[in-house]
């Protein structure tokens, strides 16, 4: 058995235990994966100051994520098809979450549905919303979560247009998977998924099948799911969903600071500073990078939250160093879940936080929620220096 130290222990076990189709879903980016790459290689170039001689006892992590409590500043990203990771992923995860006492964010495109989840947990969890196209379905969908006390909305702003991922193309993504010779001869290796996947509540995505009259079966899913990203989606309609919330809503995707203003005109509650793990525009700034002129643009006027490249404690504690309040995990808990089930993620979460209260304790601070700019050493020009820009020019 192989000893888990740290959150790339996961991977090989991950790969070897899920079929290809879904590893590589994980595990990749659009175009050329250079935002993907960057997301991770730019939290290498902060340099964290250490401190010594300083009183290390009585260390917290604990805080608050949109004045809700949380033992660390991390939350669970929405992941897509998480119950094709693992049987019955979403619950596995929630649950994983729940005991550990951080936010779990359940995807429109999940597996398990709302009300799944909802029956296996005992606290609220987040729900991430997709705008889609059919109105009647987006009002059943956030009513759903209204009625499952989920606590946070979280509308994701940049899938209004699928980023261009060639390996789900050349793998035919999709859930169930599509039964190619590659991936029969594949999923025929993967037998101790495959019996988990017998034996699961569903393996079709919950939120969809059986609330939409033409996604009744799996080729209907898919294509009416083909049919409903909204690439007209505006800020208007982005103030008219927010106003079908009564609760904390959280706009995720925001990697410019003027889309962060309008963040704020529309009345979000948080802002997540994201490019969707480098799935969608390749050759954007990394979400780390970003962080700085988003913060300057909110001015504090928000909470600001960020994901993407978040593989360990000492990621988080740069990201809240530089003024994040809070950081999600995405494939750090993937990769968990898919190698050891929900025990995994419990794993991860425990590897997080260790990485991060010792990381604290060597830099001198006590208590997360006092962190700031003086635990880094930060390259100069970081957020980056760019040649002169002004939107006026772009139309």
């Amino acid at each position: 058995m192989a000893v888990i130290t740290c959150i790339d222990d996961f991977k090989p076990l991950y790969r070897r235990r899920v079929p290809k189709m879904f590893y590589d879903y994980a595990e990749s980016g659009s175009w050329s994966e250079q935002t993907f790459r960057e997301n991770s290689d730019d939290f290498a170039k902060l340099y964290l100051r250490q401190r010594v001689a300083v009183d290390m006892s009585g260390r917290s992590t604990a805080g608050t994520m949109i004045g809700q409590p949380v033992t660390m500043p991390v939350a669970l990203a929405p992941v897509g098809l998480l119950g094709m990771q693992h049987a019955d992923g979403e619950i596995a995860a929630a649950k994983a979450a729940e005991d550990f006492g951080v936010p779990f964010t359940l995807s429109t495109m999940s597996i398990n549905s709302i009300e799944d989840v909802a029956a296996a947990t005992a606290k609220p969890f987040w729900f991430q919303l997709y705008t889609m196209k059919d109105e009647g379905f987006l009002a059943e969908l956030i009513q759903r979560a209204k009625d499952a006390g989920c606590s946070a909305l979280v509308i994701t702003l940049d899938l209004q247009i699928v980023g261009q991922r060639h390996r789900d193309l050349k793998n035919g993504l999709s859930a169930p998977p599509k039964l190619t010779p590659a991936t029969m001869l594949n999923l025929l290796t993967k037998w101790r998924w495959g019996m988990g996947m017998l034996g699961a509540k569903r393996r079709h995505l919950g939120n969809i099948v059986g609330h939409v009259k033409d996604a009744g079966d799996p080729s209907q899913m898919m294509a009416w799911i083909g049919r409903q990203f909204d690439p007209t989606l505006d800020w208007a309609r982005v103030a008219r969903i927010r106003q079908m919330w009564d609760g904390p809503v959280i706009l995720k995707g925001i990697l410019d600071p003027e889309d962060a203003r309008m963040a704020l005109e529309v009345g979000a509650d948080a802002i997540v500073v994201s490019n969707h793990g480098g799935r969608q525009l390749d050759g954007a700034l990394s979400s780390i990078r970003a962080l700085q002129p988003i913060l300057d643009a909110v001015g504090g006027e928000t909470e600001v939250h960020i994901d993407g490249g978040i593989r360990s404690g000492q990621d988080v504690l740069k990201a809240v160093a530089m003024g994040a309040k809070g950081a999600y995990i995405g494939r750090a808990f993937t990769y968990a879940l898919g190698a050891m089930g929900g025990p995994g993620v419990t794993r991860a979460l425990e590897i997080i936080r260790n990485e991060l209260d010792v990381s604290m304790a060597l830099c001198g601070q006590r208590d997360i929620r006092a962190v700031g700019r003086e635990c880094l050493l930060v390259p100069e020009g970081f957020p980056g220096r760019w040649a002169d820009y002004s939107p006026s020019r772009s139309g």
